[in-house]
């Protein structure tokens, strides 16, 4: 059993691991930035340190100050959250180094699964579904590029070989385009991973994104959790995720659970992971990528499964075997996450400030994860995610009900926020059918914007 943990995150995330630890009677350790100094998560562990000033480069992404961090307050394990460095093989490897636990899974495991043309590789060596893509190890020019696009066909999609979350994607549809749009994608890629290596692969057109939860122990015993849709989404981030697909046969959902665990077990995975696919109109599937580390939407699956993934998480990396088998997973109801971000909700751009006034929504089947409080000051300098509403229902359209409910009691003066933005997806008559694609967003831009987003992939 750990006896600290101290949290390499902060904000929501940061909060729901101390939540954790708690009940499982383990101490924590927060770190924060000078602009955090007063923020919750600081509050709430039993312990914080200040590890640098607020560019995250200086703080929650400086490796050397963390890992000092964690042994000066004498923590046996880190906990890394998601973003910042939660899919970061070096830091995983210092805190081996440095006698620290890593709570996720094993360095080899996040640089496997982070080099993209190498995890296509091993995927289709052992029969996991992928899309088409580029050849060898990553491209880096864009004589190359052409060369690969003019095989795959077009459109295609170029994609950063180092990492995800959206930064260096873009949709390119002719030759034109992807001269224009690689050395973007590009510096992209630099300025988030430190490479410049691209990966391309076929665009699928009206695509669902759908992605599989996984447990895996260190005794290579791997099971399921079941899928969330994550297909709305503005450029590459996920807006709303809901569990289960609406879509999803039992038969189709059989068959991708069972390709999600083959991808975990093919490269020995352990821990959490998350499993993406591409599913078409036609019913068929592609690998993608695999996220080595806790997701933000992880809520909605716990709300179906009633499996605490945080609490899972902790264990697994303390070396306890798998509690569940796959037969022993049971799906309840449906469940909806909207993601609340300090942004204006009709140009988008960020919207820091002080919140003068927070009233989350309460009532059966109704979850909110935030680290908002009267007079907090929401900093500029990270990702604009403020909260995570979250609802469960018997059925899916109690589900949406709820959510609709809740996003009209939720109360966050003194900031703009998305609330507006989810309210019209809730209300959308195609959402409320299923009827959701990646492209589903560009019905609410102004038809310049939806010009715009297109022109830039």
């Amino acid at each position: 059993m750990f006896k600290k943990v101290l949290v390499a995150n902060r904000g929501t995330i940061a909060i729901r691991i101390i939540r954790a630890c708690r009940e499982l009677g383990i101490k924590t350790v927060a770190v924060y930035s000078t602009a955090d100094r007063r923020a919750l998560h600081a509050r709430m562990a039993d312990e914080a340190v200040c590890i640098g000033p607020a560019a995250a480069e200086d703080s929650y992404l400086n490796i050397p100050a963390i890992i000092s961090a964690a042994r000066a307050y004498g923590a046996d394990a880190v906990h890394p959250g998601y973003g910042f460095l939660s899919e970061n093989g070096d830091f995983a490897e210092a805190c081996q180094r440095s006698g620290l636990h890593f709570i996720g899974p094993r360095a080899r495991h996040i640089r496997l699964m982070g080099d993209k043309p190498r995890a296509l590789r091993i995927m289709r060596r052992y029969g996991v579904p992928v899309l088409p893509g580029s050849e060898g190890t990553g491209i880096v020019e864009l004589k190359q590029a052409l060369e690969q696009a003019k095989r795959i066909g077009y459109p295609v999609l170029i994609k950063a070989a180092a990492g995800g979350g959206g930064k260096g994607m873009r949709i390119v549809r002719d030759g034109d385009e992807l001269a224009r749009l690689f050395p973007l994608a590009q510096a992209e890629s630099e300025a988030a991973f430190g490479s410049r290596k691209m990966y391309l692969e076929k665009y699928v057109e009206k695509a669902r994104h759908v992605e599989f939860q996984i447990l895996a122990d260190n005794y290579r015993h791997v099971i399921h959790l079941g899928e969330r849709d994550c297909s709305i989404q503005r450029r590459h981030q996920k807006v709303v995720e809901e569990a289960p697909c609406p879509v999803l046969t039992s038969r189709l959902r059989e068959k991708m659970g069972r390709a999600a665990v083959r991808a975990a077990e093919v490269v020995g995975y352990s821990n959490v992971g998350t499993v993406e696919f591409l599913l078409s109109d036609s019913g068929d599937f592609y690998f993608i990528e695999m996220n080595t580390r806790i997701q933000v939407e992880h809520g909605v699956t716990e709300m179906v499964t009633g499996v605490d993934l945080v609490k899972a998480s902790i264990l697994l990396a303390m070396g306890e075997r798998l509690w569940l088998k796959q037969r022993d997973v049971a799906f309840n109801g449906a469940a909806i996450e909207c993601r609340i971000y300090a942004e204006d909700p009709e140009t988008h751009l960020p919207s820091p400030g002080v919140v003068s006034n927070h009233h989350p929504p309460g009532g059966l089947g109704v979850r909110v994860e935030t680290a908002l409080y009267d007079g907090y000051h929401v900093p500029m300098h990270y990702d604009p995610l403020i909260a995570k509403l979250i609802v469960h229902g018997e059925t899916r359209p109690l589900a949406i009900a709820r959510a609709r409910a809740a996003l009209r009691e939720y109360v966050i003066d003194g900031i703009k926020t998305n609330i507006p933005l989810h309210l019209k997806i809730l209300d959308d008559k195609d959402f409320q059918r299923g009827d959701v694609h990646t492209d589903f967003l560009t019905r609410f831009e102004p038809k310049e914007e939806v010009r715009q987003l297109r022109k830039a992939g």
